[in-house]
């Protein structure tokens, strides 16, 4: 037996994997002292996203059609990296693949556990700017993607409205506003993250 915390694991199982995830089952006695079954889903990636800005207050969204829900979304640029590749190779990458855009600056945005009782999946962030355009070189399970240049502000009320519910999104759009508000960013990017249409 090990000990997790005040979680006590008996025994665990593999449930499933595949190149993306495994699901494991952990046989418990929860910290009440009660037995019990635990299962949590472990990417084999860390969550990379990325919140393009540009110099009139701009930034990028792609929309697709997400399987695990049934329902179009549309997101900031984000995808996965392997866990021991520095998550800002993966940003590049991601953000080129998605919108064709490279970007002469990078800073962190932020840094977060996706949905911690049920998976061990980590989400890094980033905020892009200093953005040149170039031509998307998407895999298949994006072939249906959409891009939709607006500006940042607007993204934000998409998410504060609800109609943007991916939560790696509203995590990075409110990011950049508090940062942009709170005077951490350089006078000209916090202007343009905070730009009104």
């Amino acid at each position: 037996m090990t000990r997790r915390g005040p979680w006590t694991i008996r025994s665990e199982r593999l449930v499933y994997d595949n190149p993306w995830i495994e699901l494991r089952e952990y046989d418990v006695i929860k910290p009440d002292g009660a037995p019990g079954i635990y299962g949590v889903l472990e990417p084999r990636f860390v969550a990379v996203g990325i919140c393009p800005v540009f110099e009139n207050g701009d930034t990028i969204l792609v929309g697709q059609h997400r399987f695990a829900l049934d329902a179009f979304s549309w997101e900031l640029p984000e995808g996965g990296g392997p866990k021991d590749e520095d998550p800002l190779i993966t940003a590049r990458r991601e953000l080129a693949e998605e919108t064709g855009y490279t970007a002469d600056h990078y800073r962190p945005l932020a840094s977060f556990d996706v949905s911690n009782s049920v998976t061990s999946e980590r989400a890094e962030a980033f905020l892009a700017w200093g953005l040149s355009a170039g031509a998307p070189d998407r895999e298949g399970s994006e072939a249906d993607m959409k891009m939709r240049r607006l500006p940042l502000q607007t993204a934000l009320a998409m998410a504060m409205s609800g109609e943007i519910r991916d939560a790696f999104t509203v995590v990075m759009l409110t990011s950049a506003d508090h940062l942009a508000r709170s005077g951490a960013l350089e006078p000209e990017l916090a202007r343009a993250v905070l730009t009104r249409p």
